[in-house]
């Protein structure tokens, strides 16, 4: 649904080494706030792309905490979350995210941000709708836009919608019905799930460990799993019959994770899956 845009460039000095095959308290937003410091400080290569990430997170939590909730959207759905999104307001905010990007954004988004800021609110609009309508899009920057604007909104409705989405296990997400950005395996038992995390409404629901979930694919020995030293709780998992892939945050390893911000964190690994053929289910935010 959404374009790839590598926006940042990690030098071969900042890279981990080559991966290897492997065999509610505080509020959300503030826990990946704490993360993205944290995980900054700590990670010389994913320094300049948290520091960026900061920005948007807090301006996607002032969106999120005043995003008004209307009759909930019904499960299974694409057009029931989506259709009551406020474009008014994602519109009206649309300037202020212009102004954050052009100070603090990488070079190519930063220009990206300059080329709109004169547009107009029906320009501005057009934008929003295309993307959200996946028709149209080139991938010059423009959606990145339109995904920080939208995806809090979603994620807000998502929540006060309330489903079992554990239960659901289908490869979209059951609430708006859009790719899955990750897995993640939570402690469950003596060992753990493997759920999705949705790209937009950032809902998780249960999906089987072994399965891929562009193709179907079930062979064990055609799902590789590929991890790095030093970020074991991070890995890829990939498909070798789709050359497609998505990274998993392992809660059983690392219970101090938190998951869309550890999979931003660890960007090197998808620059290395991209460099042996694999292409990512959804990239992330933040292009990779």
């Amino acid at each position: 649904m959404f374009g790839a845009v590598i926006y940042y460039r990690w030098g071969a000095e900042g890279l981990p080494p080559v991966p290897t095959r492997s065999p509610q308290g505080r509020n959300a937003w503030t826990k990946r706030i704490d993360r993205a410091a944290e995980l900054a400080e700590r990670n010389p290569w994913a320094r300049d792309v948290l520091a960026f990430y900061l920005h948007i997170l807090k301006f996607q939590r002032d969106i999120y905490e005043r995003t008004q909730i209307q009759d909930g959207p019904t499960a299974g759905g694409d057009a029931g979350l989506r259709r009551i999104l406020d474009m008014d307001e994602a519109t009206r905010s649309f300037p202020d995210l212009v102004a954050v990007v052009r100070k603090n954004g990488p070079p190519k988004l930063a220009e990206e941000a300059r080329r709109l800021d004169s547009a107009s609110g029906a320009q501005i609009r057009e934008i929003l709708d295309m993307w959200l309508t996946a028709t149209g899009l080139r991938d010059d920057g423009s959606s990145f836009f339109a995904r920080v604007l939208l995806q809090p909104q979603a994620e807000r409705l998502a929540h006060a919608a309330g489903f079992g989405l554990e239960q659901v296990a289908g490869n979209k997400c059951p609430c708006c019905q859009s790719e899955p950005q990750l897995a993640v395996i939570r402690p469950e038992g003596d060992g753990g799930k493997r759920l999705l995390l949705c790209s937009f409404c950032q809902a998780e629901w249960e999906f089987r460990r072994i399965l891929c979930p562009a193709c179907g694919e079930e062979h064990n020995e055609k799902l590789p799993r590929y991890s790095a030293e030093g970020i074991a709780a991070v890995r890829v998992e990939a498909c070798d019959t789709c050359k497609r892939y998505l990274k998993s945050i392992d809660m059983t390893v690392d219970g101090l994770a938190v998951p869309v911000v550890d999979e931003i964190a660890t960007a090197p690994l998808d620059l290395w899956a991209a460099e042996q053929g694999y292409r990512k289910i959804q990239p992330n935010l933040m292009g990779f």
